[in-house]
């Protein structure tokens, strides 16, 4: 498994937003986070400064989202629906599209995420896939 450090997390999307920027090659997921970050402008400038962005501090009790935490997870997003995992996110991701843009139906199945990734840190095991999938149904209706 994968477990880049959050310092690593950040420069990846920055560099990924510098190559977008000077219309360098993307590799990988560099494209993915290269076109989640253009989705969002209100990221853009601390995308630019990768120092401001290693420095930076979001907390809870700031009341601040975590930019590169909202990232990743529409990357987390991204690749559950090109693999269908868990199987049926697609489905229903194209029932909410029908209904909104894809951005926007990418932001409730991040609401949904955050809800199972938070209920799963709480009990101290893994996100349940199934309670995930069933949030994300429950908003398709």
């Amino acid at each position: 498994m994968f477990t880049p450090s959050r310092d690593e997390v950040r420069q990846f999307f920055c560099t990924a937003w510098k190559k977008h920027q000077e219309r360098l090659p993307l590799a990988g997921a560099e494209v993915t986070a290269a076109d989640v970050a253009a989705r969002h402008p209100e990221y853009h400038v601390l995308l630019s400064n990768p120092d401001a962005a290693l420095q930076a501090e979001w907390t809870p009790e700031g009341g601040a989202m975590n930019p590169f935490l909202h990232l990743s997870m529409h990357l987390a997003i991204a690749e559950q629906l090109s693999i269908d995992q868990p199987p049926g996110i697609r489905a229903a991701f194209s029932r909410l599209v029908q209904r909104m843009d894809a951005h926007a139906a990418e932001h409730v199945l991040l609401e949904c995420l955050g809800e199972v990734l938070w209920a799963a840190q709480q009990r101290g095991g893994m996100p349940d896939s199934d309670s995930y999938l069933e949030k994300v149904l429950q908003r398709t209706t």
